[in-house]
């Protein structure tokens, strides 16, 4: 919505309510650092775990996945062993029918359950149990104590996961360095494609990614897929700890008070709402240095699983360099802009993610939410 329109629906709804309904209303954005831990009340966790299989579970699930469906769960078996698994319940059938995004996202959770146990100095023994995206049991990881190579800096790699986030404004139009490029797809040079935002390639992307949202836009299911993971009201973003916020979609001020106080699912639905969704991507594709292309050798399990992790990888490594990256996936989500896009990049292999990206100013703190363990872990049943 522009911020003109924003502000005089917004002024309306103050002289509407009242002083003292804005002083009762929900006035602030929520935030991941507004939420306290609540795995005290949960005895059989507390005598399960040990705190560090606690930390590592909870850095692990830092990992970004779309709409923040966090779609994961953790099967503990004895202490240090679990099953990583894919939690049916947190798909997203419509704009991801195949569950090629949820294995994405179960990676990045792996790269993230990686890093984190090796700060707490343990190595993972991985074992691949799912042969189809579709499968719920995912890996197995056994954590065993190992010593840490002296260039690895355990708190660099815990502020790293912490610290990182989506970011959707502010970017800045200069292209990527190329020294920044190198480091930024330094174990991953075959996989990591960077396209400058005045190169054809570039600007493809951008008219194709308006296109795909306002396919998207329209396709009913999509919208309301949608319209189930926004947690309008600070109070719904508290209760389930998951979805879209109006922090994390970076609504602040006045128009995010507007949303948290008068928006609901059913307003996603409307013409309006869609209209101003489409310009909001055309507000954005317009400012960025360009586009970040990440591919693979197939579209098997271990692959996306590998395909996640290096995206992660690279997600992990952007904040220090002051880049931002802004996921958008709706291209390969839509079939009428995903059948063309191999050819118009003059790749041949799977393109797995979409990212815009850009040098910004400020680096803002991470904002989305993330449920508790005992949110997502399981004990042997």
């Amino acid at each position: 919505m522009k911020r003109g329109k924003f502000i005089s629906i917004a002024g309306g709804a103050i002289l509407a309510a009242g002083a003292t309904s804005y002083l009762l209303s929900d006035k602030q954005n929520i935030v991941r650092a507004d939420i306290k831990s609540t795995d005290g009340n949960n005895p059989a966790l507390n005598t399960a775990l040990h705190q560090d299989e606690k930390e590592i579970l909870f850095l692990a699930s830092l990992a970004p996945s779309g709409h923040n469906t966090q779609p994961w769960f953790v099967q503990w078996l004895e202490p240090y062993h679990w099953v990583i698994g894919s939690d049916r319940t947190k798909w997203l059938p419509a704009v991801d029918p195949t569950q090629r995004e949820t294995i994405l996202s179960i990676g990045a959770f792996l790269q993230n359950l990686e890093y984190a146990a090796a700060a707490f100095g343990y190595g993972c023994k991985w074992n691949l149990l799912a042969k189809t995206p579709q499968d719920e049991r995912v890996m197995e990881v056994k954590l065993t104590k190992t010593l840490l190579s002296q260039s690895f800096d355990p708190k660099k790699v815990i502020t790293s996961l912490k610290y990182r986030r989506t970011v959707r404004s502010g970017f800045l139009t200069e292209v990527l360095r190329s020294e920044d490029i190198a480091e930024l797809s330094h174990s991953d040079p075959a996989w990591i494609h960077y396209l400058p935002a005045p190169s054809p390639e570039s600007q493809w992307l951008n008219a194709q990614t308006i296109l795909a949202n306002r396919l998207q836009a329209y396709r009913d299911p999509a919208q309301r897929e949608l319209a189930d993971w926004t947690r309008f009201s600070s109070r719904n973003a508290a209760k389930y700890r998951d979805g879209l916020t109006t922090a994390s979609m970076e609504i602040k001020g006045i128009p995010g008070w507007v949303v948290r106080n008068f928006y609901g699912k059913d307003d996603v639905m409307k013409k309006d709402f869609r209209e101003r969704s489409i310009e909001l991507i055309e507000q954005q594709v317009s400012k960025s240095a360009g586009w970040i292309l990440i591919t693979s050798q197939g579209n098997s399990v271990e692959t996306l699983l590998e395909t996640g992790r290096r995206m992660q990888r690279l997600f992990l490594k952007v904040r220090e360099k002051g880049i931002a990256i802004h996921p958008m996936t709706q291209i390969l989500e839509e079939p009428a802009t995903q059948q063309p896009l191999n050819q118009a990049m003059g790749i041949s292999s799977p393109i797995q993610f979409i990212l815009r990206t850009g040098y910004i100013k400020n680096y803002p703190e991470p904002v989305s939410l993330r449920r508790p363990i005992e949110g997502f872990i399981r004990n042997e049943a």
